[in-house]
């Protein structure tokens, strides 16, 4: 155990996550998303879990030790619902609600249709899954600078 890490970040995010630059995304996804399929295009190459917990939970953790960045509009994107873009799920709000509350700011989350949102995760450091059940629980995350 390490003083000041949250209990939900493995040694492998821990390595992740310092291995990131600044303007590097990391994709958190529920456990709907292809997300093996998708990290093998990664930068990483592989997927990284994070068992047992809900999206919010991970995001929290997450963000205790990465800074989003504040050099873009929206350092935050999620999938767009197929066929109803404008809506916005509960797992949306929660994320947005992490995301200020972490940051101590209003947050940006920019929503990408599917597709695009798949192209970008692709291009993406790495992925995380959680056991959130979702639906539209994908969010890619870009890291700041400290």
């Amino acid at each position: 155990m390490l003083k000041g890490i949250d209990r939900a970040i493995s040694a492998e995010l821990l390595m992740v996550l310092m291995s990131m630059g600044h303007g590097d995304d990391i994709l958190l996804c529920d456990v709907n998303h292809p997300a093996v399929t998708i990290s093998k295009e990664t930068t990483y190459g592989r997927l990284v879990n994070m068992a047992g917990c809900d999206l919010s939970r991970a995001a929290e953790a997450i963000l205790s030790l990465m800074p989003l960045d504040t050099f873009v509009p929206a350092p935050v994107m999620r999938m767009e619902v197929v066929d109803d873009p404008g809506r916005i799920m509960p797992v949306h709000e929660r994320m947005q609600s992490v995301v200020n509350r972490v940051e101590g700011r209003a947050v940006a989350i920019q929503a990408l249709e599917r597709f695009d949102f798949y192209a970008s995760a692709k291009r993406s450091f790495a992925v995380v899954r959680t056991s959130d059940p979702g639906p539209y629980g994908c969010f890619i995350l870009r890291k700041g600078v400290v």
